[in-house]
C-alpha cells in the first residue's frame, strides 16, 4: 500500500511541476512538451507499479499497467495529425482516467488520475479556441 501512495504522491508532484512550468516558461510548443511528460510520468508510475502488481496479478499486470501506457503514446503519435491531437489528447485523457477509476477499486488505478488530468489540460488547451486579440503589428512595445 506504500508504494501505492508514493507512485500517486509523485505522479501529483510530477503533474504539478509541469504545470508550473509550462504557466511560468510559456514553452514555445506547450502541447509537445505536455504530452512528453504525460507519458513519461505514466510510464513512471507504470514502472513503480510494476513488482507490486504482478505479485498481486501475474501475467494480467502487462495489461493493467500497459493500457494507461499505450493511451499515453497515442497523443504523440498524433502531433502529426493537425487539427487532431486536441481531440486524441482528450481521449487519452478519458481512457488514462476511466482505466485508473477501474484499478482505483484494486488500490492501483488511483496513481493513473494525476496524468489523466495532464492530458484533459492539454486538450483544453487544444480544443478551446483563444479568445485574445491579435497583436498590433504597429505598436513598438
Amino acid at each position: 500500500m506504500t508504494v501505492i501512495l508514493v507512485a500517486t504522491l509523485g505522479a501529483l508532484v510530477a503533474v504539478l511541476a509541469v504545470g508550473v512550468l509550462v504557466a511560468i516558461r510559456k514553452p514555445a510548443d506547450g502541447q509537445r512538451f505536455v504530452r512528453w511528460s504525460g507519458l513519461g510520468i505514466t510510464a513512471l508510475v507504470a514502472a513503480t507499479l510494476a513488482p507490486f502488481t504482478i505479485e498481486d496479478a501475474g501475467a494480467a499486470a502487462s495489461y493493467l499497467l500497459g493500457v494507461p501506457v499505450i493511451a499515453a503514446a497515442l497523443p504523440l503519435l498524433a502531433q502529426r495529425l493537425p487539427g487532431r491531437a486536441g481531440f486524441v489528447d482528450l481521449v487519452a485523457g478519458a481512457v488514462i482516467g476511466g482505466w485508473g477509476l477501474l484499478l482505483a477499486l484494486g488500490g492501483i488505478g488511483v496513481a493513473f488520475l494525476p496524468p489523466a488530468l495532464l492530458f484533459v489540460a492539454a486538450a483544453a488547451q487544444a480544443l478551446v479556441p483563444d479568445r485574445r486579440p491579435p497583436a498590433d503589428p504597429t505598436s513598438t512595445a
